[in-house]
């Protein structure tokens, strides 16, 4: 049906950028699944849980809605039990990634002119099929892909999708609607907020299931082809989710599924003449060696490519004296901790006052050796292992170096496990250097550094959390000082894109905390805001004059 109206909205010439008087539905936040005990959402993820379990999915290469299946075959395992092969997903050539470019050519100006009201309807359909006919399926290829725990699982892979779809039509509503205030008589303005002309390469990390549907699906919404590279270590998920958008209406060729080498990707879609962007949640490295392709090619394009990317991040905990000592342990355990720390935004390295470090030791020990690690299928487990084996390598070596530096002493965890799965056990470092590597490096695992300052140095620690790491994504202040509060949040103006007060340094929630970082921790384009809706566009000023145009002079020309 959708495809009718597509061809139909070109034949008759529709301009959807010029039509902004749409009403579009207005949502809240998705509220959280309850797995409590008797759940009927519980006995559906298990039985999803089953069936993935006891057949690998096949995942194809999609290019302008056709499945190619390659004899090129990889696989995806689940990480808490990584001697079960979870799926099987073709192996993208060179040839097929420039296909897939290709393909998004074809199909963008077709796309791009299709009505607001029906691009908005597939994004807004697909919300309304993983709120419930798909729930149960995302959240099982989640937490069997990716070791999600349960809520972890429908806190990213449901809630936030759902809140990136539907609030990102909302905010491409208020993008539309901002038209120029000043006309005359004669004389009428207005804005066309077009699609780039060119593709958009987005490329997904393995950690949230919703930032991969976000990464293509907000350039798609506002009238952009995507071509696709899923995380292998998030293929189920990535997956299930571009089912359900192909379910809820989205034209072939809108965004191609390309499962593929990350360099040879990274190369082509750099090198091709008409990249008009490039969607990216990863690494630094990565970010900045794509960043150096563009500009190495930046005389063979048509445009100048629009980059977005939200990368690395050293996120801190900074305690002052007056802090309520009980906030700090359990808002640090939950953002160090859960997902074994793989958030882009977790606790990473804490400031703590002398005066209070007892105390606040005693309840970070006891809290985390309370912790259940273990498969993320046990709905009572807190965190699982981490995504797969170069991961538990790269965390176990900083373990090693913990274990025996003369600057630390391990206080809990710092053991490791993978005979199994990828377990590395919660661990908390106390080190006498501020400057320690475990206290500047990105980590991305469960191992949080812990600095005790004097309590008269704190303006000194307060310039150490601005200069020890090059990463400025998200941070925490404890404190009841409101003056203190204020100072030094001033001081760490640009040390965080989101920075929190008594509060920890996770979880920020669509439409309320737009999450992105500066820095070395991205371009902070925050994820579905108006400014990165504004980032997929390129707008055009329109004046037309009513009258006809009756002299070439100026009246003070003929006295």
């Amino acid at each position: 049906m959708l495809q009718k109206v597509l061809r139909s909205a070109v034949r008759s010439g529709v301009r959807c950028m010029s039509n902004p008087a749409v009403s579009v539905p207005q949502y809240g936040n998705e509220p959280l699944s309850s797995f409590l005990p008797g759940s009927p959402l519980v006995a559906e993820v298990y039985e999803e849980v089953a069936a993935m379990r006891a057949s690998p999915t096949k995942v194809p290469i999609v290019i302008n809605g056709q499945e190619l299946f390659t004899d090129d075959v990889k696989t995806q395992v689940i990480p808490h039990d990584h001697a079960a092969v979870l799926a099987e997903y073709s192996w993208a050539s060179k040839d097929q990634i420039s296909s897939a470019i290709q393909g998004c050519l074809d199909n963008r100006a077709k796309w791009e002119m299709l009505p607001f009201d029906h691009r908005a309807a597939v994004f807004l359909k697909a919300a309304d099929l993983l709120a419930g006919k798909y729930r149960a399926k995302i959240l099982a290829s989640t937490m069997l892909g990716q070791a999600k725990t349960f809520q972890q699982a429908d806190i990213d892979a449901v809630c936030e999708t759902i809140d990136f779809y539907r609030f990102a039509v909302m905010f491409a509503q208020d993008l539309y609607r901002m038209q120029p205030s000043q006309h005359s008589k004669t004389v009428w303005n207005r804005i066309e907020w077009r699609g780039l002309e060119g593709f958009i390469a987005a490329i997904s990390p393995f950690n949230f299931t919703a930032i991969g549907g976000q990464l293509w699906g907000t350039p798609a919404l506002m009238g952009n082809c995507v071509v696709y590279k899923p995380c292998d270590t998030a293929m189920l998920s990535n997956w299930v989710l571009f089912e359900a958008l192909r379910e809820a209406g989205l034209p072939d060729g809108v965004v191609n599924y390309v499962p593929c080498d990350g360099p040879t990707f990274g190369s082509l879609v750099t090198s091709h003449p008409d990249l008009a962007g490039i969607s990216f949640t990863g690494s630094s490295p990565t970010f900045k060696y794509l960043w150096k392709a563009v500009g190495a090619n930046i005389d063979n394009y048509k445009t100048f490519p629009r980059l977005v990317g939200e990368t690395g991040g050293k996120n801190y905990h900074l305690v002052h004296p007056t802090a309520d000592a009980q906030s700090v342990v359990n808002g640090t355990i939950l953002s160090a901790f859960e997902y074994s720390g793989q958030k882009c935004s977790a606790c990473s390295r804490m400031y703590i006052p002398a005066s209070l470090w007892p105390e606040i030791k005693k309840g970070l020990v006891k809290g985390v050796s309370g912790l259940k690690i273990g498969s993320a299928e046990e709905i009572d487990t807190f965190t699982s292992a981490v995504i797969d084996k170069n991961s538990f390598a790269k965390i176990s070596g900083y373990l090693d170096y913990a274990n025996n530096s003369d600057e630390c002493e391990v206080l809990v965890g710092g053991t490791a496990d993978d005979s199994v799965g990828y377990y590395i056990q919660p661990t908390i470092v106390q080190t006498s250097n501020p400057h320690n590597k475990l206290m500047s490096e990105e980590i991305f695992g469960p191992v949080l550094c812990v600095y005790v300052y004097s309590d008269d140095a704190w303006e000194e620690t307060v310039k150490l959390v601005d200069q020890t790491s090059p990463y400025a994504l998200t941070g925490s202040i404890f404190c009841k000082d409101r003056s203190i509060l204020q100072d030094t949040h001033d001081s760490l103006r640009h040390t965080a894109g989101n920075i929190y007060f008594n509060d920890k340094s996770t979880g920020s929630v669509v439409g309320q905390q737009p999450f992105g970082g500066s820095r070395a921790s991205g371009t902070n384009d925050k994820a579905v805001s108006l400014n990165l809706i504004g980032k997929w566009t390129s707008p055009q000023a329109i004046k037309e004059t009513l009258v006809p145009l009756t002299t070439h002079t100026y009246p003070y020309m003929n006295q």
